[in-house]
């Protein structure tokens, strides 16, 4: 059963050099548009802060939480190293949302346990 979502990501600490490849990697793993992005420069230079709100569906009996960690994950791969990421999952079906803060202990089990993405 497919399930209807505004998903909300918001990215601190990028590597600006990392920026493109960030926003390439998520919009492979949910509908989000170049349109749909904010990047904010940060206090420390070549550092910034990224945003990005867009809509679809999580199926195949995939968890908020398991989009959560996916969707880190990747973003972790494209900055090549660890960002704080927060993830809000607004299920549109059913208010209110569910929040996510995604940290170094889940980046740490995430890039030595690899999960298949289960779409």
């Amino acid at each position: 059963m497919s399930r209807y979502y505004e998903i909300k990501i918001e990215i601190t600490g990028v590597n600006e050099s990392r920026k493109e490849a960030i926003q390439q990697a998520c919009s492979e793993e949910w509908s989000f548009d170049d349109d749909d992005w904010q990047c904010n420069d940060g206090l420390i230079p070549s550092v910034l802060s990224m945003e990005v709100t867009g809509l679809g569906f999580l199926c195949g009996g995939e968890t908020e939480n398991d989009f959560a960690q996916r969707i880190s994950k990747t973003i972790w791969e494209a900055n090549g190293t660890f960002c704080p990421i927060t993830v809000n999952a607004f299920n549109l079906d059913e208010l209110p949302y569910e929040h996510y803060e995604m940290g170094k202990d889940i980046y740490q089990k995430a890039m030595k346990n690899p999960v298949s993405p289960s779409r």
